[in-house]
């Protein structure tokens, strides 16, 4: 387990795109970093998005892409989490990390328009302004990410030495 992941900007930003942020500033706030969740329940934006559409008796495809955004999400948390990435050289792993964050709030972008836009009742609303939420953080991931990694630079065995 890496231990270290969550700390850094990538993880920070794969739990924040689980997980809501931490208790607001002030004197009622929780202690520790900002992005932890809470221990007895965790406050999961896209798992609350899912619960919003679902409650609400929204269209199934709302329900649909909170749903899968929550568990893809996760996944990918893990596979870094875990260390899984380096295992399985099989598939460049930050490349489809990046495809995932811009399909993701390409989905995300008209799903949430379209449930602000419909509100029906108030929990399509509030999916739909946690989907907006979600877009952003599957914005400032996909940027990072592509940030991070260079196509024209030598990894591995092949690298040239320092």
């Amino acid at each position: 387990v890496d231990r270290a992941f969550p700390r850094t900007p990538r993880g920070a930003l794969k739990i924040a795109r689980t997980v809501r942020p931490g208790a607001a500033r002030g004197p009622r706030a929780r202690p520790g970093p900002a992005l932890t969740p809470s221990p007895p329940v965790p406050q999961l934006v896209a798992l609350a998005a899912f619960i919003c559409f679902a409650a609400s008796g929204a269209h199934g495809a709302y329900t649909a892409l909170a749903g899968m955004e929550t568990v893809i999400t996760v996944l990918f948390l893990l596979l870094y989490l875990l260390r899984l990435d380096a295992r399985m050289r099989f598939l460049f792993w930050p490349l489809a990390d990046i495809f995932n964050s811009v399909i993701a709030a390409l989905f995300l972008l008209v799903v949430a328009l379209f449930a602000i836009i419909i509100k029906t009742n108030k929990g399509t609303l509030a999916g739909g302004v946690l989907g907006l939420i979600l877009l952003v953080l599957c914005i400032v991931d996909a940027v990072l990410l592509w940030k991070k990694i260079s196509f024209d630079r030598a990894r591995g065995r092949s690298a040239p030495a320092k």
